[in-house]
């Protein structure tokens, strides 16, 4: 799998800081969504970097730090559970992606941006369809955006353990159900999500 095929098109016409950019978190009933913006060195090769979704979490873990480390630039940014309710999922996961990209420092000449849909940005944007098993910085991207996610969603469970959110991270299973049913939902939900509830 060559995870450099997208990138190489602008490298070879001398586009050199192109930033991969994901987001996780858009399905859940609770927390956050987070985005993350990636610059890697052209043609740098990370052992095992792959699709965030294709990787066990231990390995997203071993990932984290060593994308951190080689990259040129990396930012993580939010959209909280009150944005999502208030501008809808959609503009939610765009605002994350924006906030993100704002944030890299060297800022990156183009973005490519996993999904169908690009958000606000002052660059030009390349919309890449499963670009996180296509492209090596959306790849880098989407795996800060899952685990940045994940962390966070462990901290929510130490402040509302009623909820579990360390087994299902938020999102819709039996048991997260079972104990909205039980508690109703608490500050972090999404309460546009919850209508069927």
């Amino acid at each position: 799998m060559d995870l450099w095929k997208e990138e190489r098109e602008y490298i070879s016409r001398g586009i050199r800081l192109i930033c991969g950019v994901d987001e996780a978190g858009a399905g859940p009933l609770a927390g956050p969504v987070c985005a993350a913006a990636v610059i890697l060195p052209a043609e740098l090769e990370i052992p095992g970097l792959n699709d965030s979704k294709k990787l066990t979490e231990k390995k997203r873990e071993a990932l984290f730090p060593v994308i951190q480390e080689q990259a040129v630039a990396w930012a993580v940014a939010w959209a909280t559970a009150e944005e999502i309710d208030e501008i809808n999922i959609l503009q939610a996961r765009l605002l994350a992606m924006s906030r993100a990209v704002a944030q890299l420092d060297p800022a990156p000449e183009l973005a490519l941006v996993d999904g169908n849909r690009a958000p606000q940005l002052p660059i030009s944007c390349v919309t890449l369809v499963q670009g996180d098993g296509r492209s090596a910085n959306i790849a880098a991207a989407s795996v800060l955006a899952k685990v940045s996610r994940d962390r966070y969603m462990l901290e929510l469970a130490k402040q509302y353990p009623q909820y579990a959110f360390e087994k299902h991270k938020g999102y819709p299973t039996k048991l997260h159900y079972e104990r909205l049913r039980e508690f109703g939902p608490s500050p972090v939900h999404r309460r546009t999500f919850l209508k069927n509830l």
